[in-house]
């Protein structure tokens, strides 16, 4: 079990392959390379299953943790580096890193302070997406990761971060190789696929739903979890699982929080969240009362499958000349960035079972300062 204090911190992706942010913290001394507990960030990618962009960043990312470290390379290939393509709109490509804090920076306090708990799930198999076992599989990876940190109460989980594998041609082939089939063989539907039976394995693990029949995934829209945030790739065969929570006697700076946004103009969600990670605010906040006390958001989002916000009709699920993905991620992107005054904010898409219908989770994390 650790109870380190962690520093959260976020740092820009200045170019395809930019790792410079990361280098620079390490540089100043905010952290040691072989103290990075995992990275979430957004690419510039398309956001699909094609999205080289994430195994780039992945790729320059933990160049910087072997040249700076002394962690082996099978060590560090065992960091959660979650990343997510896609920056439509304003969204500006960037990477959150959380780390140890260095020894005896903090004191012990009794205030609610960030933890990070991380873990790799067992394989998940191609013919197990979107089905039971890998709910299975990643609600044991959620048990294990807030173990790690001593977290008991799932009400001190506020954000869970995941990358699992979605299916693609080779992956598909080798089922069928070895005598099974797979929920889909539409590679990009699997993406969303993915992501929703992630969702319902972390609402499994902290007690926020049953588990769900196989008939139920990603199909029964009112189970959820309101603090998973799930992201699916070609670059794994595992859930790489990071767990953001708070608890008390470890110190350091920050704290996180959590809400859900109803719809995608639901701002409101995301200044509640902001509230929840102890920031007080007044009764109508601006964003000039942030100050540089947020770190970042959190956010999934969806297309409403109704067709309609606040009861207008939109076109996003008809539209055949740019997928409805990129067009509701700009969306809430921009919602996002005003509430926050930064564009560099995490929105993803595909939020099936990641908050209510139409809407999505939202997690906050709150520099309180020294």
């Amino acid at each position: 079990m650790s109870n380190r204090p962690v520093e959260v911190h976020k740092v820009a992706i200045e170019s395809v392959t930019d790792a410079s942010g990361l280098a620079r913290l390490i540089d100043e001394g905010v952290f040691a390379a072989d103290d990075v507990l995992a990275v979430v960030g957004k690419t510039e990618g398309n956001g699909g299953v094609n999205d080289y962009t994430r195994i780039l960043a992945d790729r320059a990312f933990r160049e910087v943790l072997m040249e700076r470290g002394k962690r082996s390379e099978d060590e560090v290939k065992q960091v959660p580096l979650v990343w997510s393509g896609g920056t439509d709109g304003v969204i500006s490509p960037h990477a959150t890193v959380f780390a140890h804090a260095p020894e005896g920076r903090y004191e012990p306090t009794d205030e609610p302070r960030v933890v990070v708990g991380v873990t790799m799930s067992d394989v998940i198999n191609p013919e197990d997406v979107g089905r039971p076992a890998m709910v299975k599989t990643v609600a044991a990876g959620v048990r294990e990761a807030m173990a790690s940190v001593g977290i008991t109460d799932p009400a001190d989980v506020h954000y869970v971060q995941t990358k699992t594998p979605l299916l693609t041609l080779d992956t598909i082939t080798d089922a069928k190789k070895r005598g099974h089939d797979v929920v889909t063989e539409d590679t990009l539907k699997s993406m969303d696929i993915s992501n929703s039976t992630t969702a319902l394995g972390i609402a499994v693990a902290l007690g926020e739903i049953d588990e769900p029949t196989a008939e139920q995934i990603h199909a029964d829209l009112s189970l959820y979890s309101s603090v998973a945030s799930c992201s699916s790739g070609v670059e794994l065969d595992r859930a790489q699982i990071v767990v953001v929570g708070n608890a008390r006697g470890v110190g350091g700076r920050f704290q996180a929080g959590h809400d859900v946004m109803k719809d995608a103009l639901d701002s409101d969600g995301i200044w509640r969240a902001i509230r929840s990670a102890g920031l007080d605010l007044p009764e109508r906040p601006h964003t000039s009362d942030l100050g540089d006390k947020l770190v970042n958001v959190f956010l999934k989002c969806e297309a409403d499958p109704s067709g309609r916000v606040r009861d207008r009709r939109n076109i996003m699920l008809d539209d055949s000349d740019v997928h409805w993905h990129r067009q509701i991620k700009a969306t809430v992107g921009g919602v996002t960035a005003a509430v926050t005054g930064d564009p560099a904010v995490f929105v993803s898409v595909a939020a099936v079972h990641q908050g209510p219908s139409g809407g999505g989770i939202t997690a906050a994390i709150v520099d309180h300062g020294a």
